[in-house]
This record gives C-alpha cells, sequence and structure tokens, in this order.
C-alpha cells in the first residue's frame, strides 16, 4: 500500500526522462504533484480500474518503485500490469521481484487467467525483468501504443495460470 512519504520516490521517478510519458505521473513533479500521485494510486481498487502497489525494501521498508494489476479486460480473464522502480534501486532485481509477487496476488483472483506486459523493443532492462519473472514474450505489436505522441511498437509479454 503507497503511504504519503512514498511521495519522494514518486519525484525520483519523475526526474527520469521515460517514466512520466508512459503514466499519469507529471514529468519533473513537485513534492504536491507527486503527492497526488500516490494519493490516485490508492484509488485503483475503488473505481475498479485495478490495483497499484508500492514496491518496498524488505530491510528498510523505503519505497523502490510502483507495480500495478490493472482489471479493465477482468470479464475476458485478462490483466495488465504496469510498474516503475526508482533510478537508484535499477539492477537489483527489484522489479523481477514485484513481478513475480504481482503474479501471487493475481493469481488470487478467481476470473483471471493471464496478465499481459507491453515493453518498448529498446527496454533491455525491463524485457530482463519479464523474462526472470517468467513471462513469455509471445510477439511484436506494431504502432500499438501512442507514448509521448509518437505511435510505438510494443513487444508483448504474458504470464498464464497454471492449470
Amino acid at each position: 500500500m503507497f503511504r504519503d512519504e512514498d511521495a519522494t520516490m514518486a519525484m525520483e521517478l519523475a526526474a527520469d526522462p521515460y517514466v512520466p510519458t508512459v503514466g499519469t505521473l507529471p514529468a519533473n513533479a513537485s513534492q504536491g504533484e507527486a503527492l497526488a500521485w500516490v494519493q490516485r494510486q490508492r484509488q485503483h481498487h475503488i473505481r475498479g480500474t485495478g490495483f497499484a502497489f508500492s514496491i518496498a525494501d524488505s530491510e528498510s521498508d523505503r519505497c523502490l518503485g510502483q507495480i500495478g494489476l490493472f482489471t479493465r479486460e477482468l470479464g475476458k480473464g485478462r490483466a495488465q500490469a504496469g510498474y516503475a522502480v526508482s533510478p537508484a534501486a535499477r539492477g537489483r532485481g527489484v522489479a523481477a521481484g514485484a513481478l513475480l509477487g504481482l503474479l501471487d496476488f493475481g493469481w488470487t483472483i478467481p476470473e483471471l487467467h493471464r496478465v499481459e506486459l507491453y515493453i518498448e523493443p529498446w527496454n533491455s532492462a525491463s524485457v530482463r525483468s519479464a523474462e526472470n519473472a517468467g513471462f513469455t514474450r509471445e510477439g511484436l505489436l506494431r504502432g500499438h501504443q501512442e507514448i509521448a505522441g509518437v505511435r510505438r511498437d510494443m513487444l508483448i509479454f504474458a504470464a498464464l495460470r497454471e492449470v
């Protein structure tokens, strides 16, 4: 669950040149904008759009990033995952570990059978995180998503519920 003090991590993410282009966190967010973003994360389950979680360090409990499971297609048995790890915490397996935890949570939802990830082809670190968490690359979706005003190709990865 997100706490107000996680706005500090949100400000770190907001300074990243890419993260603000793919979500609702404003670029170079002020403390107030970062806090508003944290508060919006708490509302996903209330609005019925999914679940958002703080990624916390197991020893210090410091927020290292965010991860979400977005359930707009739950009626079709699908959900999409998304995540961002603060620059200082990257390269340590944080995203893969968070994805594994998200899948553990996701599989408690009876209707859910498939979790999808969309990753830009250049993002090799995110590809490694997905693969390390057991996601399978299924293909390339050309011109799939608009990011920063440009249509982008996306790799699609999926994890399926074991039967």
